[in-house]
């Protein structure tokens, strides 16, 4: 998988484009600016994003290529993202470190997924947010339909909205619904799509 990334973040044209997501452009201005982390942040659309609106910013990508384009993006944009080299369940960041944290088209393997959540949970501090804009298990169908509109090829990999009520049990559910958005970023999500958009915000430790 990490091969299969550093190819696709090895093309000179951005695979998602240099713009945040819509949903992240539409949310993370409406949050006070603190410290926010980026899992699996890739060419660092999000991250520069979030700083260019003052916040303190932290990603990880297993990814070098995901890496050497986020620091090219973030340096075109006068900002500074602290991007570190990192794999799921290897990533190391304090406990309640963070005011908030976004996950983007961020998909973890199944056997990994629940796993991941308690782990990013822990690093955010009560009173926090969690922003989570990925794909639905709906967009499977869509995906097979229309392979331009991306995706993870496993639907366990997708999200339902049953899943986040239980994965985030100790949140206080701002938003959480299901959007069938036409995307066009880059050239990796190109069409209409099915995605789960949740805003929580930390009531409790777990």
């Amino acid at each position: 998988m990490k091969e299969f990334w550093d190819e696709r973040f090895s093309q000179s044209e951005f695979a998602y484009g240099t713009d945040a997501s819509i949903y992240v452009q539409k949310v993370l201005p409406q949050l006070t600016p603190g410290k926010i982390l980026f899992p699996a942040e890739g060419e660092g659309r999000n991250s520069v994003f979030a700083a260019q609106l003052g916040w303190k910013v932290s990603a990880f990508d297993f990814s070098i290529k995901g890496k050497e384009k986020a620091d090219k993006l973030a340096q075109s944009k006068g900002v500074k993202v602290d991007y570190t080299v990192q794999s799921f369940m290897q990533e190391q960041y304090e406990a309640e470190e963070f005011d908030a944290i976004c996950m983007s088209s961020v998909h973890f393997p199944p056997n990994i997924k629940t796993a991941m959540h308690q782990r990013l949970n822990s690093y955010l501090k009560v009173g926090g947010y969690f922003i989570i804009d990925a794909f639905s298990k709906e967009h499977r169908e869509i995906n097979k339909l229309n392979p331009a509109a991306g995706g993870p090829p496993d639907a366990d990999m997708m999200y339902s909205i049953e899943e986040i009520k239980t994965d985030f049990s100790n949140y206080e559910f701002i938003e959480l619904k299901i959007e069938r958005p036409h995307l066009k970023e880059g050239f990796g999500h190109v069409g209409e799509s099915s995605m789960i958009r949740f805003i929580g915000k930390k009531i409790r430790l777990n």
